[in-house]
């Protein structure tokens, strides 16, 4: 049986280049499942590799957003089966070490992650979901996907989604009145999502990108920022969740968070992330900041039946572009630069 995958390189001397090409899918080892690539979205983690402000081990094949058809399964007792569609956690993890068994598997000791690693290097092949197949190693976990959820829908919710149940289960089960959320980007309407589903009475939501804003109503959200007249000047909330990456919207966030409350960093995952605070502003408020990055299995788990249970309840669609064929790769990165869509899916059914 032969594969296409879509190859990062770097070559001498010049940018990062994506190379496609056909292999031959390797014999399965114990533990392993080889899936289809039903559908994959493309991260901005990704989007920054391909224009070089990241840089990633290569050769390698990214992309770790995706839905797959159970080919084979080289797993003992495994509830999944040939064509099931599936779900899976972006990393591998030995569920051994002290930081499996201590709750943050996705800081593995022995840790591989999907679409982020070079082939050959503790890889397979078929190590990321830019190709027509993927295979998943022995301590990968996996979710059988519920027949309601359509597979461009699917796609990213092993890496925002799951995310975003890790970032709100640090909310204090007793503040439950309102909740900020900074960033309407795709995390950030999920998190909207998760919070009025968690019983939040008020989910605000803020953003300087108009086009983005105006889909927070749709979300469950209370939007904030340009042409919206909605202020927080006077209101406390019980939880501020930064998922936009930007340094300068701390300090409004500590500034509207009462006492008590928690900030979760989720968005800043970069080096340019310096932050202005006093450990007085920290102490006086008895807050808890926590930094939030990928989650765990269990996370993944609810973030498949958050979506199953809510998905006739909010638009879900809107945030994802038409889907492009494996074989139109470059013509999908560029609409994902565009920034028209939140996520931009690559499909097997366009093929």
């Amino acid at each position: 049986m032969a594969a296409t995958r879509i190859v990062y390189r770097i070559f001498a001397g010049s940018k990062p280049k994506t190379v496609v090409e056909k292999i031959k899918i390797p014999e399965l080892k114990d533990g392993e499942i080889l899936g289809k690539i039903l559908a994959a979205t493309i991260c901005g983690s990704d989007l920054h590799t391909l224009t070089g402000k990241r840089i990633e081990a290569n050769p390698s094949v990214l992309g770790h957003e995706g839905v797959i058809e159970i080919v084979e399964n080289k797993r003992g007792g495994s509830l999944l089966g040939k064509g099931d569609r599936a779900t899976f956690h972006i990393a591998d993890c030995c569920k051994k070490c002290i930081l499996c068994k201590s709750g943050v598997e996705q800081k593995c000791k022995k840790l591989f992650k999907y679409g982020h690693t070079q082939i050959g290097h503790r890889s397979t092949e078929l190590s990321g979901c830019y190709a027509s197949h993927i295979i998943l190693l022995p301590g990968t976990h996996v979710v059988k996907l519920p027949d309601n959820i359509p597979n461009k829908i699917a796609a990213p919710l092993n890496c925002a989604l799951a995310t975003m149940v890790n970032a709100i289960s640090y909310s204090n089960p007793s503040m439950k009145s309102s909740a900020l959320v900074q960033g309407a980007g795709l995390l950030g309407l999920y998190g909207c999502v998760l919070l009025k589903e968690k019983g939040f009475d008020k989910v605000y939501c803020s953003e300087v990108n108009t086009a983005r804003l105006s889909l927070v109503e749709h979300f469950g959200g209370i939007p904030i920022g340009p042409t919206y007249p909605t202020k927080l000047e006077d209101e406390s909330v019980d939880l501020v969740v930064e998922v936009c990456g930007v340094p300068s919207v701390f300090k409004e966030g500590i500034r509207v968070l009462r006492p008590g409350g928690v900030y979760a960093l989720v968005g800043m995952v970069h080096p340019n992330s310096k932050l202005d605070i006093t450990a007085e502003q920290i102490i006086r408020k008895c807050i808890t900041i926590t930094g939030v990055h990928n989650y765990s299995s269990k996370h993944l788990d609810e973030a498949v039946e958050l979506l199953s249970r809510t998905i006739d309840k909010y638009p879900f669609s809107k945030l994802l572009s038409p889907s492009y064929a494996l074989s139109q790769f470059d013509d999908a990165v560029e609409e994902a630069l565009s920034q028209s869509y939140l996520r931009v899916v690559i499909e097997a059914a366009q093929e």
